[in-house]
């Protein structure tokens, strides 16, 4: 029997003993927004700190502004030095209600589809997908007395709140992260039978406009037809932010945005994702997005500018003719490639200025920046993740950009020059940030061989 035989062989015997490990962990309501749960996010850190330490890492549990950050490290056989990064800390859990058992008394449930699933806050996002490195890990240590290559690990308490400390401890410890390459397991599988390797993060930028024109709210039967109304103004102007073809009309908005490899391009068609099955069970049927774009580029791997709220005018019950002196919106914008969050700002600022009327004022406000992600195609430890998931799965693995954005991985890239392999097991249906938030126990399961595969590649 091979070593990665014997490995795979530890992992499915003592699944039942990860699976404690696993919920030891659930239970603890590691709540990082909400100050009520401090004490218990330290319990986490010092409860992920303790387990590490019985599989021979040299752990400690490093205080920041916020949140501890775990930090572990261990050495191993000769090979790239990688650094791991998950999360302890979970969402809040409202609304409790809608939980069929209390979310901190982790339970095995079975679909309806025969599936059987741990339920628990924190099971998928990111505890559970954490625990699926850290189990692989145990199993090295326990066949070979020793891990495959050496390891540092890096589990932060504040990832549900934006990793706002973690960027500082990232830079004020910059020479002691700095290693070979970065893996990630807080993303997604591409179904229940197809891994997937994340291969780009949209970068954010969100901006609050104001607009001001008259002194106050008017009398819309005196002052109609000859007062601006900046609703109105507001809509226009947000209405042009978009061309009858789905593209953004900000001068300089597609600066740095690249073409897919074609085989890359092929693998996604060959997805077949259509506007019926990702539109249809939200109630809608018609693509929204760049016409020349298919449908899962447009939600992973393009730019998009989105209105998330118009406030403004009279909005209370019953009827009130009035002209508004405000209005205001959030508007966000996701990029891509190597697009710029400063320019995408102030180019969205210009344009809504060079639209305004001179006797009219706007205000800004910026609720985030954050770049985009994009890692190389060509990367060895990829295409070495992509064979080995082939080999458990039984399935191509994809690679697929993501939508959202873990915040500190374009730092592994900016700050400390590192490129990521970002390999996750969470399904579409695990209820992320939702009440009744599962994981698969195969994805759990499969995802701890997966990363002993992935472990035994990088070594070799």
């Amino acid at each position: 029997m091979s070593t990665l035989d014997a490995v795979l062989s530890r992992i499915d015997q003592d699944i039942g003993h990860s699976v404690d490990r696993l919920f030891a962990l659930l239970r603890i309501a590691s709540i990082s927004t909400d100050p009520a749960y401090q004490d218990q996010c330290r319990a986490a850190a010092e409860h992920v700190a303790a387990d590490l330490t019985t599989i021979g890492f040299e752990t400690s549990v490093r205080p920041t502004a916020g949140h501890p950050v775990v930090v572990g490290k261990a050495n191993g056989a000769a090979g790239p030095h990688v650094l791991f990064y998950g999360h302890y800390d979970v969402q809040p859990v409202d609304p409790l209600t809608q939980w069929k058992t209390p979310p901190f008394e982790p339970r095995i449930d079975t679909l309806p589809d025969g599936r059987k699933i741990i339920v628990a806050r924190g099971a998928c996002d990111d505890k559970g997908q954490a625990m699926t490195f850290i189990e692989a890990c145990r199993a090295f240590k326990a066949v070979t007395g020793k891990l495959p290559l050496p390891i540092t690990m890096m589990i932060e308490g504040e990832e549900e709140c934006g990793s706002q400390h973690l960027f500082k401890f990232v830079a004020d410890n910059a020479a002691e992260l700095k290693v070979d390459l970065a893996l990630v397991c807080d993303t997604a599988m591409w179904d229940q039978k197809t891994p997937a390797i994340t291969t780009s993060l949209r970068g954010l930028v969100y901006e609050d406009v104001k607009i001001t024109c008259a002194d106050r709210d008017l009398h819309s039967g005196l002052f109609g037809g000859a007062a601006q109304n900046p609703l109105r103004l507001l809509a226009k102007i947000l209405g042009a932010l978009w061309d009858d073809n789905g593209r953004v009309a900000i001068p300089g908005f597609y600066d740095g945005v690249q073409e897919l490899p074609a085989d890359i391009k092929a693998d996604l068609k060959a997805l077949d994702l259509t506007p019926e099955k990702f539109l249809g069970p939200i109630g809608l049927k018609t693509s929204a997005g760049e016409k020349d774009r298919m449908l899962i580029e447009q939600i992973t791997t393009r730019p998009t500018a989105e209105i998330n709220g118009i406030i403004g005018g009279y909005t209370g019950e019953g009827a009130k003719t009035v002209i508004p002196g405000q209005a205001s919106a959030k508007v966000s914008f996701r990029l891509v490639g190597r697009q710029d969050p400063e320019k995408v700002r102030d180019s969205f600022r210009a344009f809504v200025r060079a639209r305004l009327p001179a006797d009219c004022q706007v205000e800004f406000g910026n609720f985030g920046l954050a770049p985009p992600l994009q890692l190389s195609f060509d990367n060895p430890a990829l295409n070495k993740a992509r064979s080995v998931l082939a080999e458990e799965w039984g399935r191509k693995a994809v690679t697929v950009g993501a939508g959202g954005s873990i915040p500190i991985v374009a730092d592994f890239k900016h700050v400390l020059g590192m490129d990521s392999l970002l390999v996750g097991f969470a399904l579409d249906d695990d209820r992320v940030h939702s009440p009744n938030e599962k994981f698969d126990l195969t994805c759990y399961h499969k995802g701890i061989r997966s990363w002993a595969r992935i472990l035994h590649a990088l070594a070799a």
